[in-house]
Protein backbone atom coordinates (compact mmCIF):
# COMPACT_ATOMS: atom_id res chain seq x y z
CA UNK A 1 0.00 0.00 0.00
CA UNK A 2 1.38 3.82 -0.78
CA UNK A 3 0.97 6.58 1.47
CA UNK A 4 0.66 9.63 -0.10
CA UNK A 5 2.33 12.61 1.30
CA UNK A 6 -0.03 14.92 2.50
CA UNK A 7 -0.24 18.27 0.42
CA UNK A 8 1.48 20.94 2.02
CA UNK A 9 -0.43 24.14 2.57
CA UNK A 10 0.27 27.18 0.69
CA UNK A 11 2.02 30.28 2.40
CA UNK A 12 0.24 32.75 3.44
CA UNK A 13 0.62 35.79 1.28
CA UNK A 14 1.85 39.25 1.95
CA UNK A 15 -1.20 42.04 2.29
CA UNK A 16 -0.03 44.90 0.51
CA UNK A 17 -2.35 47.96 1.08
CA UNK A 18 -2.73 50.33 -1.87
CA UNK A 19 -1.64 53.58 -0.17
CA UNK A 20 -2.84 57.05 -1.65
CA UNK A 21 -3.87 56.50 -5.10
CA UNK A 22 -3.39 59.48 -6.76
CA UNK A 23 0.71 58.45 -5.82
CA UNK A 24 3.00 56.18 -6.65
CA UNK A 25 1.16 53.32 -5.00
CA UNK A 26 -0.54 51.50 -7.53
CA UNK A 27 2.20 51.91 -10.20
CA UNK A 28 5.13 50.22 -8.01
CA UNK A 29 2.39 47.62 -6.83
CA UNK A 30 2.13 46.56 -10.49
CA UNK A 31 6.02 46.80 -10.89
CA UNK A 32 6.68 44.57 -7.90
CA UNK A 33 4.75 42.15 -9.37
CA UNK A 34 6.07 41.88 -12.52
CA UNK A 35 9.45 41.37 -10.50
CA UNK A 36 8.84 38.71 -8.14
CA UNK A 37 5.63 37.03 -10.09
CA UNK A 38 5.28 33.41 -8.33
CA UNK A 39 8.54 33.64 -5.80
CA UNK A 40 7.11 35.75 -3.30
CA UNK A 41 3.44 35.85 -2.26
CA UNK A 42 1.53 38.75 -1.86
CA UNK A 43 -2.09 40.62 -2.98
CA UNK A 44 -2.81 43.86 -3.45
CA UNK A 45 -5.95 45.70 -1.72
CA UNK A 46 -7.30 48.28 -3.51
CA UNK A 47 -9.50 49.88 -6.29
CA UNK A 48 -8.71 48.01 -9.64
CA UNK A 49 -9.36 51.02 -11.71
CA UNK A 50 -6.17 52.90 -9.90
CA UNK A 51 -3.78 50.62 -11.25
CA UNK A 52 -2.12 52.13 -14.29
CA UNK A 53 -3.83 51.24 -17.60
CA UNK A 54 -2.67 47.71 -19.12
CA UNK A 55 -2.04 46.32 -15.50
CA UNK A 56 -2.94 42.71 -15.73
CA UNK A 57 -4.97 41.45 -12.35
CA UNK A 58 -7.44 39.14 -11.06
CA UNK A 59 -9.88 39.64 -8.46
CA UNK A 60 -9.66 37.30 -5.44
CA UNK A 61 -12.15 36.42 -3.14
CA UNK A 62 -9.85 36.22 -0.30
CA UNK A 63 -6.43 36.19 0.36
CA UNK A 64 -5.60 32.62 -0.01
CA UNK A 65 -6.88 33.07 -3.83
CA UNK A 66 -3.54 35.00 -4.47
CA UNK A 67 -1.60 31.50 -5.09
CA UNK A 68 -3.55 30.43 -7.81
CA UNK A 69 -3.26 33.66 -9.75
CA UNK A 70 -0.63 33.32 -12.35
CA UNK A 71 2.69 34.72 -11.50
CA UNK A 72 2.55 37.65 -14.41
CA UNK A 73 -1.11 38.95 -12.98
CA UNK A 74 -1.86 40.97 -9.35
CA UNK A 75 -4.27 39.57 -7.14
CA UNK A 76 -5.90 42.33 -6.25
CA UNK A 77 -8.61 42.33 -2.90
CA UNK A 78 -10.94 44.32 -4.03
CA UNK A 79 -11.89 47.20 -1.96
CA UNK A 80 -13.90 50.39 -4.12
CA UNK A 81 -13.05 53.67 -3.99
CA UNK A 82 -15.86 56.81 -4.28
CA UNK A 83 -14.01 58.40 -6.82
CA UNK A 84 -11.37 57.59 -9.63
CA UNK A 85 -7.70 58.68 -9.00
CA UNK A 86 -6.01 61.35 -10.84
CA UNK A 87 -2.32 61.17 -10.81
CA UNK A 88 -0.57 63.66 -8.45
CA UNK A 89 -3.72 65.02 -7.46
CA UNK A 90 -5.04 63.23 -4.48
CA UNK A 91 -9.19 63.31 -3.68
CA UNK A 92 -10.32 64.04 -0.34
CA UNK A 93 -13.30 61.63 -1.40
CA UNK A 94 -11.10 58.74 -1.35
CA UNK A 95 -9.33 59.52 1.93
CA UNK A 96 -11.55 56.94 4.25
CA UNK A 97 -11.08 53.95 2.26
CA UNK A 98 -7.25 54.67 1.95
CA UNK A 99 -8.22 54.42 5.69
CA UNK A 100 -10.20 51.83 5.64
CA UNK A 101 -8.12 49.35 3.69
CA UNK A 102 -5.39 49.44 6.27
CA UNK A 103 -7.44 48.73 8.87
CA UNK A 104 -8.65 45.71 6.47
CA UNK A 105 -5.33 44.48 5.87
CA UNK A 106 -4.75 44.10 9.72
CA UNK A 107 -7.88 42.38 10.26
CA UNK A 108 -6.63 39.97 7.76
CA UNK A 109 -3.32 39.48 9.59
CA UNK A 110 -5.12 39.32 12.85
CA UNK A 111 -7.66 36.35 11.40
CA UNK A 112 -3.90 34.41 10.59
CA UNK A 113 -5.31 34.61 6.35
CA UNK A 114 -2.25 37.14 5.78
CA UNK A 115 1.42 36.57 6.90
CA UNK A 116 2.62 40.25 7.42
CA UNK A 117 1.55 43.93 6.09
CA UNK A 118 3.59 46.08 3.50
CA UNK A 119 2.19 49.44 3.36
CA UNK A 120 2.50 51.81 0.29
CA UNK A 121 2.84 55.47 1.02
CA UNK A 122 0.14 57.55 2.07
CA UNK A 123 -0.70 61.48 2.43
CA UNK A 124 -1.23 62.36 5.44
CA UNK A 125 -2.43 65.83 4.48
CA UNK A 126 -5.06 64.27 2.30
CA UNK A 127 -6.05 61.70 4.96
CA UNK A 128 -6.49 64.72 7.47
CA UNK A 129 -8.25 66.86 4.86
CA UNK A 130 -10.82 63.70 3.85
CA UNK A 131 -11.15 61.60 6.96
CA UNK A 132 -10.75 63.72 9.85
CA UNK A 133 -7.22 61.88 10.04
CA UNK A 134 -6.45 61.59 13.60
CA UNK A 135 -3.29 60.52 14.46
CA UNK A 136 0.36 61.81 13.43
CA UNK A 137 0.87 58.93 10.75
CA UNK A 138 0.84 55.77 9.39
CA UNK A 139 2.77 53.66 11.80
CA UNK A 140 0.72 55.31 14.95
CA UNK A 141 -2.57 54.25 12.99
CA UNK A 142 -1.28 50.73 12.83
CA UNK A 143 -0.18 50.99 16.62
CA UNK A 144 -3.77 52.02 17.73
CA UNK A 145 -5.09 49.15 15.45
CA UNK A 146 -2.62 46.53 17.03
CA UNK A 147 -4.10 48.36 20.49
CA UNK A 148 0.11 48.87 21.41
CA UNK A 149 1.46 51.96 22.93
CA UNK A 150 4.71 52.28 21.60
CA UNK A 151 6.53 51.09 18.11
CA UNK A 152 9.98 52.26 17.16
CA UNK A 153 10.74 52.86 13.30
CA UNK A 154 13.86 50.92 12.25
CA UNK A 155 15.44 51.88 8.42
CA UNK A 156 16.94 48.42 7.41
CA UNK A 157 18.78 47.55 4.29
CA UNK A 158 21.28 44.60 3.58
CA UNK A 159 24.28 46.61 4.65
CA UNK A 160 23.01 48.86 7.70
CA UNK A 161 19.86 48.83 10.26
CA UNK A 162 19.29 52.38 11.86
CA UNK A 163 16.68 53.14 14.50
CA UNK A 164 15.87 56.86 15.54
CA UNK A 165 14.99 57.33 19.29
CA UNK A 166 13.75 60.70 17.98
CA UNK A 167 12.15 60.97 14.73
CA UNK A 168 10.10 63.62 13.65
CA UNK A 169 10.66 66.57 15.90
CA UNK A 170 12.72 70.16 15.63
CA UNK A 171 16.20 69.59 16.08
CA UNK A 172 16.38 71.79 18.78
CA UNK A 173 13.64 70.22 20.95
CA UNK A 174 15.80 66.82 20.42
CA UNK A 175 17.71 67.32 23.49
CA UNK A 176 14.55 67.69 26.07
CA UNK A 177 12.53 65.00 24.19
CA UNK A 178 15.70 63.38 24.61
CA UNK A 179 14.95 60.99 28.04
CA UNK A 180 16.38 58.13 30.24
CA UNK A 181 12.62 55.98 30.11
CA UNK A 182 12.52 57.18 25.79
CA UNK A 183 16.37 55.62 25.45
CA UNK A 184 15.76 52.51 27.33
CA UNK A 185 12.79 51.66 25.82
CA UNK A 186 13.74 52.15 22.15
CA UNK A 187 16.70 50.09 22.69
CA UNK A 188 14.18 47.10 24.46
CA UNK A 189 12.35 47.43 21.54
CA UNK A 190 14.86 46.98 19.30
CA UNK A 191 16.42 44.22 20.94
CA UNK A 192 13.08 42.53 21.25
CA UNK A 193 12.08 42.78 17.28
CA UNK A 194 16.00 41.83 16.26
CA UNK A 195 15.33 38.70 18.14
CA UNK A 196 11.99 37.88 17.49
CA UNK A 197 11.50 38.89 13.61
CA UNK A 198 15.18 38.44 12.14
CA UNK A 199 16.36 35.82 13.92
CA UNK A 200 19.30 37.22 16.32
CA UNK A 201 19.58 35.38 19.48
CA UNK A 202 22.39 38.55 20.93
CA UNK A 203 21.84 41.46 19.11
CA UNK A 204 24.91 43.90 18.87
CA UNK A 205 23.46 47.31 19.23
CA UNK A 206 25.91 50.34 18.96
CA UNK A 207 24.55 53.35 20.65
CA UNK A 208 25.12 57.25 19.27
CA UNK A 209 25.90 59.92 21.30
CA UNK A 210 23.97 63.24 20.74
CA UNK A 211 26.79 65.51 20.69
CA UNK A 212 29.55 65.78 18.25
CA UNK A 213 32.46 63.61 19.66
CA UNK A 214 30.06 62.01 21.62
CA UNK A 215 30.16 64.83 23.82
CA UNK A 216 33.71 64.68 24.08
CA UNK A 217 33.81 63.66 27.98
CA UNK A 218 31.36 67.06 28.65
CA UNK A 219 33.36 69.19 27.11
CA UNK A 220 31.19 69.57 23.97
CA UNK A 221 27.18 68.30 25.88
CA UNK A 222 26.38 66.77 29.02
CA UNK A 223 23.51 64.42 27.35
CA UNK A 224 26.11 61.35 27.08
CA UNK A 225 26.69 61.42 30.68
CA UNK A 226 23.87 62.64 32.09
CA UNK A 227 21.20 60.52 30.26
CA UNK A 228 23.05 57.84 27.50
CA UNK A 229 26.11 56.71 29.46
CA UNK A 230 24.15 55.23 32.42
CA UNK A 231 21.16 53.51 30.55
CA UNK A 232 23.95 51.42 28.32
CA UNK A 233 25.49 50.52 31.47
CA UNK A 234 22.59 49.29 33.38
CA UNK A 235 21.21 47.14 29.87
CA UNK A 236 24.91 45.52 29.71
CA UNK A 237 24.20 44.77 33.20
CA UNK A 238 21.74 42.25 31.78
CA UNK A 239 23.78 41.29 29.64
CA UNK A 240 23.05 42.99 26.38
CA UNK A 241 25.57 43.40 23.96
CA UNK A 242 25.42 47.45 23.95
CA UNK A 243 28.69 49.69 22.70
CA UNK A 244 28.20 53.38 23.27
CA UNK A 245 27.87 56.42 23.52
CA UNK A 246 29.69 56.42 20.02
CA UNK A 247 31.01 59.32 18.21
CA UNK A 248 28.45 59.25 15.52
CA UNK A 249 30.64 60.46 12.63
CA UNK A 250 32.82 57.31 13.11
CA UNK A 251 30.14 54.92 13.09
CA UNK A 252 28.87 53.67 9.41
CA UNK A 253 32.34 53.26 7.79
CA UNK A 254 32.32 49.82 6.36
CA UNK A 255 34.65 48.19 9.53
CA UNK A 256 32.78 49.81 12.01
CA UNK A 257 28.98 48.56 10.63
CA UNK A 258 31.07 44.93 10.92
CA UNK A 259 30.97 45.51 14.14
CA UNK A 260 27.10 45.57 15.39
CA UNK A 261 23.67 44.42 14.34
CA UNK A 262 21.99 47.85 14.63
CA UNK A 263 22.80 51.21 15.32
CA UNK A 264 20.07 53.39 17.45
CA UNK A 265 20.49 57.20 16.39
CA UNK A 266 19.44 60.29 18.79
CA UNK A 267 17.06 62.27 15.86
CA UNK A 268 16.34 61.56 12.55
CA UNK A 269 18.82 62.74 9.90
CA UNK A 270 21.52 61.14 12.40
CA UNK A 271 20.17 57.64 11.37
CA UNK A 272 18.71 58.46 7.97
CA UNK A 273 21.57 60.24 6.28
CA UNK A 274 23.86 57.02 6.53
CA UNK A 275 21.43 54.90 4.81
CA UNK A 276 20.44 56.75 2.18
CA UNK A 277 23.77 56.87 1.38
CA UNK A 278 23.95 53.49 1.23
CA UNK A 279 20.79 52.77 -0.39
CA UNK A 280 18.55 55.53 -1.33
CA UNK A 281 16.61 53.02 -3.37
CA UNK A 282 16.57 49.77 -1.41
CA UNK A 283 15.76 51.17 2.14
CA UNK A 284 12.94 49.66 3.65
CA UNK A 285 10.88 51.27 6.68
CA UNK A 286 10.20 47.92 9.37
CA UNK A 287 7.68 49.04 12.30
CA UNK A 288 9.29 47.28 15.37
CA UNK A 289 7.16 46.66 18.84
CA UNK A 290 3.77 45.72 16.70
CA UNK A 291 2.08 42.61 17.33
CA UNK A 292 2.33 41.45 13.67
CA UNK A 293 4.86 42.14 10.65
CA UNK A 294 5.08 45.36 9.17
CA UNK A 295 7.21 47.08 6.61
CA UNK A 296 7.08 49.62 4.07
CA UNK A 297 9.14 51.49 1.23
CA UNK A 298 11.28 54.40 2.43
CA UNK A 299 9.38 56.57 -0.01
CA UNK A 300 6.89 59.48 -0.20
CA UNK A 301 3.55 59.49 -2.65
CA UNK A 302 5.83 60.96 -5.02
CA UNK A 303 3.20 63.18 -6.71
CA UNK A 304 5.57 64.94 -8.94
CA UNK A 305 6.43 61.67 -10.95
CA UNK A 306 2.97 59.71 -10.34
CA UNK A 307 0.92 58.28 -13.19
CA UNK A 308 4.27 59.16 -15.57
CA UNK A 309 5.84 55.67 -15.27
CA UNK A 310 8.97 56.89 -14.01
CA UNK A 311 8.22 55.21 -10.21
CA UNK A 312 11.53 52.66 -8.94
CA UNK A 313 9.45 49.56 -7.17
CA UNK A 314 13.22 48.82 -5.48
CA UNK A 315 12.01 49.71 -2.33
CA UNK A 316 8.46 48.20 -1.98
CA UNK A 317 10.37 44.83 -3.55
CA UNK A 318 12.84 45.12 -0.74
CA UNK A 319 10.19 45.34 1.90
CA UNK A 320 8.57 42.51 0.18
CA UNK A 321 11.49 40.83 0.66
CA UNK A 322 11.79 41.80 4.08
CA UNK A 323 8.52 41.46 5.23
CA UNK A 324 8.14 37.75 4.24
CA UNK A 325 12.18 37.19 5.80
CA UNK A 326 10.41 38.31 9.23
CA UNK A 327 7.37 36.54 8.71
CA UNK A 328 9.13 33.75 8.24
CA UNK A 329 11.13 33.93 11.69
CA UNK A 330 8.12 34.31 13.59
CA UNK A 331 6.65 31.07 11.70
CA UNK A 332 3.95 33.13 9.94
CA UNK A 333 4.98 32.38 6.78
Amino acid sequence: MTLRAAARPAPRPIALTCGEPSGIGPEIAAKARAILGANLPFFWIGDPRHLPPGTPWQEIAGPAGAAKVTPGTLPVLRHDFPAAAVPGRPDPANAPAVVAVISRAVGLMQAGEAAAVTTAPISKKALKDGAGFAVPGHTEYLAALAGVDRVVMMLACPDLRVVPVTIHIPLAEVPATLTPALLEETIRITRHGLTESFGLAAPRIAVAGLNPHAGEGGTMGAEEQRIIAPVLDRLRAEGMAIAGPLPADTMFHPAARAGYDVAVCMYHDQALIPIKTLDFAGGVNVTLGLPFVRTSPDHGTAFDIAGRGLADPSSLVAALRMAEDMARARGLA
